[in-house]
């Protein structure tokens, strides 16, 4: 059984999160802080809700506001939330204010809550129509990159080449559409905007135990969705001829052990096949790659863990969570598919994360 990660070596944990306000720390809006919400899912874009008590004690005895002047927080205020060791704090969020709620409850102190989104809400604003001729994904992702301001940095998805039509869409609807054709991750990490094929990703290894850190697990393996084969049909305008491509065994299953939803499926049900047909492809090759994309995404969602567990700056999407502690069919590794770090003065600092796995144990 693996040994669960410690949250902390050090002997000062902080687990209330701390502020920085355009690139400063703010210690009187740390101490402010009563409300945390940070949203985060594959396909990228980072959300953020803030929640301040906006009442302040004063040198001289009285009180006043503590947001109210503009000065601290204001609408495009770059601010970074941080948790974890004190000497070395971990960042859970990095981005732009986008909206301010002002809450005035009757017998309670007033409230500001602050809405921010990483630096994919830019790329969620920029809508446009744009065609990128004989690019592979990967050269249209600095493409956009660049378009942007942000920094790229991509692995892999170097074919195929082809052309690709951006449809008065948002930048990262395209993004997102693109990639998820041929099984690519994007996520804001710190500054960098990471892309690669999911079957690449690594951003993590945490090791979990039910009732240590993990306070509580949901498990469910679900057959509905699997299949034992995927291909797909499409024609080639330029070469005007028809192209497909079969996909029936697992290239990128991601973490885990165990039996995948595929041989599940044989053995307590029937096989079962799907066609995706219709589709503009440039080649064999590029039939091919979405067959194999496909069948990999569907996949993966043949188990799904739901947990929450101690607040953990560590638990990202994209980090692999090991569990111990539940059952022999159980136990396994999951691939965290969204994560939302939660902290309220009552609760305190809490991860709920969603994993996948392609696998189940014979328990």
């Amino acid at each position: 059984m693996p040994v669960e990660t410690s949250v902390s070596r050090a002997a000062v944990y902080r687990a209330r999160p701390t502020l920085r306000l355009a690139g400063q720390e703010d210690l009187r809006a740390s101490e402010l802080l009563i409300g945390m919400r940070i949203e985060e899912s594959e396909g990228g874009m980072t959300r953020a809700e803030l929640r301040f008590s906006n009442w302040a004690s004063t040198t001289d005895g009285n009180a006043e506001y503590a947001f109210e002047d503009g000065s601290r927080i204001a609408l495009g205020t770059a601010i970074e939330v941080y948790s974890g060791d004190e000497s070395q704090p971990r960042e859970l969020f990095r981005g732009v204010v986008s909206g301010l709620e002002a809450d005035f409850a009757p017998g309670a102190p007033p409230e500001l809550v602050v809405l921010a989104e990483d630096a994919l809400g830019g790329a969620r604003m920029a809508r446009r129509s744009k065609v990128y001729s004989d690019m592979s994904p990967a050269d249209v992702v600095n493409a956009v990159a660049s378009e942007l301001g942000l920094r790229p940095s991509v692995q892999g998805l170097g074919t195929p080449v082809g052309s690709w039509a951006q449809l008065n869409e948002s930048d990262l609807a395209f993004l997102r559409r693109l990639l998820g054709r041929f099984d690519g991750d994007l996520q804001i990490v710190g500054d960098e905007l990471q892309v690669a094929a999911r079957g690449d990703v690594r951003r993590g290894e945490l090791n979990l135990e039910l009732h240590g850190q993990l306070a509580r697990a949901r498990v469910v393996a679900d057959l509905a969705q699997q299949v034992t084969s995927v291909s797909t049909a499409g024609w080639d305008p330029v070469g005007g001829s028809a192209v497909s491509g079969e996909a029936s065994s697992l290239a990128h299953g991601g973490p885990g052990s165990g039996s995948s939803g595929a041989d599940w499926l044989g053995r307590a049900l029937a096989p079962r096949h799907e066609h995706i047909a219709n589709l503009a492809l440039a080649s064999a090759a590029e039939a091919q790659a979405v067959a194999e994309a496909a069948f990999d995404q569907r996949a993966r969602r043949f188990v799904r863990l739901e947990g929450v567990a101690e607040g953990n700056a560590l638990l990202r999407v994209g980090t692999t969570v090991s569990v111990s502690g539940l059952s022999g069919r159980w136990d396994n590794s999951y691939y965290v598919v969204e994560a939302r770090h939660l902290y309220d003065v009552r609760a305190g600092y809490r991860t709920e994360f969603v994993g996948e796995c392609a696998w189940l144990g014979d328990g």
